[in-house]
């Protein structure tokens, strides 16, 4: 007999797709609608309950998220477009295999879904947050990526995001899916026992909730032992930059850190936390900067009684600095250090072996001299290196336009007086393990430079943000986010985004820190001990309704 070809959705299935896929992509930034997230899989999950095919579901839940990611993440163009001189035409289509790719994981858990309520009954709705969350975790180690995974959707909203810290990112998820599955039973069924299930879920959602935020530290700021000064410099993308435009745009490095160690001697020994700082115009920083030599700082430096440690953080951006090879930049960086008293931390590109090229976090003391530097273990596909083999056609071409940097392999910590710091770059934001080792290592708070100036003024700025909000939670440290373009922000370890920049703008920053006093999230000892029991569960789920399947056609059709 032949197989009967796999039926595509019908209308009725389309449409609460489509409309289950808006309501997810509203919830992100910019929409910023979170609250649709609490009910966004509704439709698909009543519709995936009634599906007679996984097949169907999965060719469903799939589209729903290839749209999902399309519709969430179309900000990837905006560099193609604007520095790549691809039509608008060509840049978007291009999005679409990517968007296809990971679509597969929601497809996977949609056609499970559909199964399991074939063979267990519409109460397997209930499994949803467990198959969720382990396809989310999937995604992770298959394709490196968690971006835009379902708990960021309340980075913003500190009180729903606490969970993090015992189940990271996938238990936030977790209970959105648990809030969604829910209520969809209880619309599917409309019996009392159903609507019974429901209650007794949004009970245990709302308990999770409460009980997680009471857990959260109040974080105090009186006699501060050291200041972070952060630079947001505002550096254009621009790879045609003359010899002239560089010095400008160092010497607005420089009046940048001047103006905030200036704002630092008044206040060294006061209470306070972290706060507005002056800022200054692109503008004002190339009229006002006449020089760059270590002579025009020397006023800044602090009286031999002022004990409080000062740290300069310069992000990461199209500066390019070389501390190894550029000696002229390596003097003139010791000198800015010894005659501020100053700790320097900056980003570089050094040398890494077999002539490649590490993306670097440097730290300078206050004597000027080297004492820690960090190797961007995860680099960026496409933008630091390219995933394929050398030998294909076009992958060398590509990698002299992109770069084709060395990902190091250390944890290095940075040691500011007894403050250990552990800095990540860029989009290692996104990664939970590389926040969690750094905090395994000792680290009291952690240091994110990053720069999404090529991105422009889109979604990517508050939800490359989100990244570092949902970290500081997980493990219950600080994370100081310096930007080149904004936004720039010191998130505490709730999860509050306080004192943030104006993106594309020219900026400041003066925060507090104090060495930490908390110990370890649960997150952070012990990983994801929570979503690896998801997995488990969800295993054990798949095998009882096979195990099921296969009793039922056994002679006498014996059931369980």
């Amino acid at each position: 007999m032949r197989e009967r070809p796999v039926r595509v959705p019908k209308p009725t299935e389309w449409a609460s797709g489509l409309l289950s896929a808006a309501l997810l992509v509203s919830s992100f930034p910019d929409f910023d609608l979170w609250f649709l997230a609490w009910v966004a899989f509704i439709p698909i999950l009543i519709t995936t309950a009634r599906m007679k095919s996984a097949k169907r579901a999965f060719l469903l839940w799939w589209a729903i998220g290839a749209l999902f990611f399309y519709g969430s993440c179309w900000w990837l163009t905006h560099a193609m477009i604007y520095y790549g001189d691809l039509p608008a035409w060509v840049a978007f289509p291009l999005l679409v295999p990517g968007a296809l790719i990971l679509g597969l994981f929601p497809a996977a858990s949609g056609a499970l879904l559909a199964w399991l309520c074939q063979k267990l009954g519409r109460r397997a709705l209930l499994l949803f947050p467990l198959l969720w969350a382990t396809f989310e975790w999937a995604r992770f180690f298959v394709t490196g990526q968690l971006w835009n995974a379902l708990g960021y959707s309340q980075a913003y909203v500190p009180f729903l995001i606490q969970s993090a810290r015992w189940g990271g990112v996938y238990a936030v998820g977790f209970l959105i899916a648990m809030t969604n599955s829910a209520l969809a039973l209880a619309l599917a069924e409309r019996r009392r026992g159903a609507v019974s299930i429901c209650i007794v879920a949004l009970l245990s959602v709302l308990t999770a909730i409460i009980l997680s935020a009471r857990y959260r530290r109040d974080v105090a700021f009186s006699a501060p032992t050291t200041l972070f000064i952060a630079v947001q410099p505002n550096v254009p993308a621009d790879f045609q930059r003359t010899l002239s435009e560089t010095e400008i745009l160092l010497r607005r490095h420089v009046q940048l850190s001047l103006e905030g160690l200036r704002a630092t001697l008044g206040s060294a020994t006061s209470s306070s936390s972290p706060s507005d700082a002056a800022s200054l115009s692109s503008e004002d920083q190339t009229r006002r900067a006449t020089s760059i030599d270590s002579s025009a700082s020397r006023t800044t430096s602090p009286s031999s009684e002022d004990h409080t440690r000062r740290v300069v953080i310069w992000p990461e951006s199209p500066m390019n600095f070389r501390y190894a090879r550029d000696a002229s930049f390596r003097e003139f960086i010791a000198e800015f250090a010894r005659a501020n008293r100053v700790f320097m931390l900056f980003n570089a590109m050094e040398p890494a072996p077999a002539n490649g090229v590490y993306n670097s976090a440097i730290l300078l003391d206050e004597s000027g001299q080297l004492v820690a530097q960090y190797n961007k273990i995860k680099l960026l596909p496409f933008g630091e290196y390219i995933p394929l083999p050398k030998w294909l056609p076009g992958v060398s071409l590509i990698s002299a336009i992109v770069g084709d940097f060395t990902p190091g392999t250390r944890y290095t910590l940075m040691p500011i007086g007894d403050l250990r710091a552990g800095v990540f770059i860029c989009f290692e934001s996104a990664f939970p393990t590389i926040a969690r080792e750094f905090v395994r290592r000792g680290a009291d708070l952690l240091v994110n430079i990053s720069n999404d100036g090529y991105l422009g003024e889109t979604p990517v700025l508050h939800q490359h943000l989100a990244n570092a909000i949902m970290r500081a939670v997980e493990t219950g440290r600080p994370v100081l986010r310096v930007t080149n373009t904004g936004i720039s922000a010191w998130i505490s370890p709730r999860g509050e985004v306080l004192d943030a920049t104006p993106s594309f703008q020219a900026d400041v920053r003066i925060w507090p820190v104090e060495r930490a006093s908390e110990e370890m999230t649960f997150y952070a000892a012990h990983g994801d001990l929570f979503v690896a029991l998801c997995a488990l569960i969800s295993l054990l789920s798949v095998a009882r309704a096979a195990d099921r399947l296969t009793l039922s056609r056994l002679p006498g059709r014996i059931k369980i």
